[in-house]
């Protein structure tokens, strides 16, 4: 066993793996409105906001929380009116609903603008500030919180080192580079629980989501939608319903603006609730002890974040199903399997939804999480009776390290196109 990782892994999950209230790439402008707010003296007049392709995409449909609105234009005016830019990606859990009449106003008023940036970089946010006297300019690029230059009246202030804004991180935090699917497993089952007990936080932060989901009107209803033919009797009480009615009431009540954190994953709410609600309902289904689970879902989130480094941060390819190629692992191992079975569940699901395009964030990405769900719930299913999609099939390889590499050569080549025209079709609705 490769246990001089494990510091490595414990320090990139509890990087990866934090509370984000509202989708992350509105949550990126308004931490950038906010921490410009920092520097000036009176309440904001004008907003500016500048995006990469990709946030663009993402940020143009999804719900706010707090506003009941979508959109950049509202993110960038309540991030500058009340966001606490020490909160990181729970920037707007202040928020109050005159801060949402003022920032309405502004944006009414024509004071609030959002572009598309001619940038290289995938992730990309910046927002220029004034208040009638002076103007501040803050950039953040590559993650959803590292600002890397701030700018008062044309001064730089702060300027992150070129190392900090890279698209790649450092050979020394990236333990990955030397790890396997294979490395990911052993750490989950033989780290010291002390080490990993923090990972029961995205049980308590998306289990309650969920609940939420369930509970209220949110987006599209899918969850609900479930639960209601559970209670007809169209739909069985069975482990695989509970799965896509547990894990997409959580998605419904995040991509439509609920005002309480998910756990995210990788950046991403939505991956979050994805890495975590099915091993949740495993565990639940099985009567799970507390270590068999909290070791199931660091698996699952370590296992999500191993697959997603290999892929650029915002993508063609819908993250909710590599995320869910780390909960398969979690949940194959709580149904008895062992290395083997959870490789060829990945490399089955990798088989089945590796097509699945992003086609930015909106509340219909609670379908796109269930669907996710479901495919790896049949997967682990399959593994357990020696059943995958073989090594000849597709762009799936014997082994399930190949596999994660061939998706990801996918998702960041041929897929690249994929994304523009995405966008263009996108925008041109807007337009």
């Amino acid at each position: 066993m490769k246990t001089h990782l494990w510091p490595q892994f414990i320090e990139v999950v509890k990087r990866e793996v934090v509370p984000a209230l509202g989708c992350t790439e509105p949550v990126s402008v308004a931490m950038a409105a906010a921490t410009a707010m920092t520097y000036l003296n009176h309440e904001p007049k004008t907003i500016k906001a500048l995006v990469s392709p990709n946030l663009m995409k993402n940020g143009m449909g999804v719900g706010v929380p707090g506003t009941g609105m979508v959109g950049l234009h509202i993110a960038a005016a309540v991030g500058a009116l009340a966001g606490d830019p020490q909160a990181k990606l729970e920037v707007l859990k202040n928020l109050t609903d005159a801060d949402v009449a003022k920032g309405k106003a502004l944006i009414d008023a024509g004071n609030v603008t959002v572009g598309v940036a001619e940038v290289d970089n995938i992730l990309y946010a910046e927002t220029t500030v004034s208040d009638g006297e002076d103007e501040v300019r803050v950039v953040i690029a590559d993650s959803h919180t590292a600002i890397i230059r701030i700018e008062k009246n044309g001064e730089i202030l702060f300027e992150a080192g070129k190392e900090s804004a890279g698209n790649d991180e450092p050979a020394a935090c990236n333990p990955f580079t030397e790890a396997k699917a294979e490395d990911v497993y052993e750490f989950a089952l033989n780290a010291p629980l002390e080490d990993i007990r923090f990972i029961s936080e995205a049980y308590n932060l998306n289990n309650a989501l969920s609940q939420e989901g369930l509970n209220g009107t949110y987006g599209l209803q899918i969850g609900a939608t479930f639960g209601r033919n559970q209670e007809r009797g169209l739909l069985g009480k069975d482990l695989l319903n509970n799965v896509l009615r547990r894990t997409s009431a959580a998605s419904d009540a995040r991509m439509d603006g609920a005002m309480m954190p998910a756990m995210s994953n990788s950046g991403s709410g939505n991956q979050g609730i994805a890495a975590t609600m099915p091993v949740v309902v495993v565990a639940d289904e099985i009567q799970a002890s507390e270590e068999a689970t909290i070791r199931a879902l660091m698996m699952s989130h370590l296992m999500a974040i191993y697959i997603k480094s290999y892929q650029h941060k915002l993508s063609a390819l819908c993250g909710a199903t590599t995320a869910s190629m780390g909960a398969v692992a979690g949940m194959t191992w709580l149904l008895g399997g062992e290395f083997k079975q959870i490789s060829d569940s990945i490399c089955s699901m990798i088989g089945d939804i590796a097509g699945i395009i992003c086609d930015g964030a909106k509340t219909s990405c609670a379908m796109k999480v269930s669907s996710s769900a479901s495919a790896a719930v049949k997967a682990a299913l399959m593994a357990l009776d020696g059943i995958r999609v073989t090594g000849q099939e597709g762009i799936v390889a014997d082994d399930v390290d190949t596999t994660i590499r061939n998706l990801s050569t996918l998702a960041n080549g041929s897929m690249c196109e994929t994304d523009n025209e995405i966008l263009r079709i996108m925008v041109s609705k807007v337009a």
